[in-house]
């Protein structure tokens, strides 16, 4: 699979992923089992895809504390911090501008860390998805009773740690640790993290359903093959900007889908950063 296909398939895995994410928060699943759910049935789903292509989920101790460290850092810890910056903000777009820029962050440090190749071509590319990324997410600011400052250093959190978590899959590509060892052992940890804070909250799910349970099945499965095909896609891409920018951009089809399923509100200024980001996609890939 070469890192375009496994990059539009990281795409659209990623648009259902966070479509069944904003159904599962509509309906009040409390986020710890959001994160549960997508765990632990990703570790389930990546143990068969270990086993399919024979891998072995033997890891040098150097590769596990480094899956380790991702875990916290250049995930759990992000996921935190954007969650409440979100909240905490004016508008929730304006953490999302800063916290989803990481691609610039990382295409550059690509360059000097892992060599890779930078085109003029990729810079306009790039600047055209993240600014009509922009466009999209950033509204009419309106004060209400949760705001508070911490929104901007919490967003640069989220900001640095999926960058952090980005460069960090890279190198342990580099190393030889493989797609399904990566995604099993970070799994695993981050299902550790999500029950810690289910008991230690003594979260609950009210009016448990058998609806609820497919609901979070789905969330796992489009979850594990979201970042299975994101970790294919940065392994073999020339530089893993291109796939962060592809993996922005799907912000575009999730507002035109969100709108259509859940009502949300759509604007021209809406629709005229659809268009630019399409049209950054397009150009990257040609």
């Amino acid at each position: 699979m070469d890192w375009i296909t496994a990059s539009l398939l990281m795409f659209v895995t990623s648009v259902i992923f966070y479509l069944l994410a904003r159904k599962a928060s509509l309906i009040r699943l409390p986020t710890e089992f959001i994160n549960l759910s997508s765990s632990s049935v990703a570790i389930v789903l990546y143990l068969l895809v270990a086993y399919v292509e024979g891998t072995g989920l033997a890891i040098s101790s150097q590769g596990l504390l480094i899956v380790f460290l991702l875990s916290i850092f250049g995930s759990y810890l992000p996921n935190v911090a954007s969650f409440n910056s979100i909240k905490y903000a004016p508008n929730p777009g304006y953490s999302l501008m800063i916290s989803k820029s990481y691609v610039v962050f990382t295409t550059l440090v690509a360059v000097f860390l892992f060599k890779s190749p930078l085109t003029v071509k990729s810079i306009i590319a790039i600047l055209l998805i993240v600014g009509f990324s922009i466009l999209i997410m950033v509204g009419k600011a309106k004060p209400h009773k949760l705001y508070s400052s911490t929104w901007l250093p919490l967003a640069f959190i989220a900001f640095f740690g999926w960058g952090i978590l980005s460069i960090g899959s890279k190198y342990m590509l580099t190393i030889g640790v493989t797609v399904p060892q990566r995604l099993v052992y970070l799994s695993v940890f981050i299902t550790a993290y999500a029950l810690g804070e289910i008991f230690a909250r003594k979260t609950k799910i009210k009016n448990f359903t058998l609806s609820t349970f497919v609901l979070m099945i789905f969330i796992g499965v489009f979850f594990a093959a979201f970042n299975y095909f994101m970790l294919v896609a940065l392994d073999k891409a020339p530089n893993i900007g291109y796939v962060n920018a592809i993996n922005a951009s799907s912000i575009s089809v999730l507002t035109v889908f969100a709108t259509l399923i859940f009502k949300d509100e759509f604007s021209i200024r809406k629709f005229i950063g659809i268009m630019g980001v399409i049209a950054g996609l397009v150009f990257l890939l040609i």
